[in-house]
């Protein structure tokens, strides 16, 4: 278990907060459109938010169920001085549990090709081939939940 950090679903009043995250992470760190990450899905999404023991935003990652019924973990994104800390897997654990909890037994994401072995250490399984968002490479992945 963690002592540096603590991940919860947020609320209306931490918009602000998992919008920086992403922004830093996403716009900033990877120069993904400020348009294709801010894809006006949020509204629909459960946004969960990592915190350190200040406070301050570290992580934040989106849980939306897709227009065919299936959970998908989305933005997940952690800040660069917190990576490799457990924080990405914190994140997914408090998805995939909320999405078990809805009584999903799946759950999918499209995966950046760099971060595939952080997935699969996750028991993600690769599904189909390549394509791009944001003109960077991925792959689907899927994981049985429960």
């Amino acid at each position: 278990m963690n002592t540096g950090f603590k991940v919860r679903m947020a609320t209306s009043q931490d918009e602000r907060r998992w919008y920086a995250v992403r922004h830093r992470v996403f716009v900033i760190g990877q120069e993904v459109p400020w348009e294709e990450d801010f894809d006006g899905l949020d509204p629909e999404c459960g946004h969960f938010l990592a915190e350190d023991l200040q406070g301050e935003p570290i992580g934040a990652a989106r849980l939306r169920v897709t227009d065919s019924g299936l959970p998908k973990a989305e933005r997940v994104a952690v800040l660069e001085s917190w990576r490799g800390r457990g924080v990405g897997r914190a994140l997914m654990e408090a998805l995939e549990a909320s999405a078990f909890q809805q009584g999903h037994a799946t759950m999918s994401l499209n995966a950046q090709i760099d971060v595939i072995p952080f997935y699969e250490r996750l028991d993600y399984v690769v599904e189909g081939p390549v394509f791009y968002e944001a003109d960077i490479p991925h792959r689907r992945m899927e994981k049985g939940l429960g």
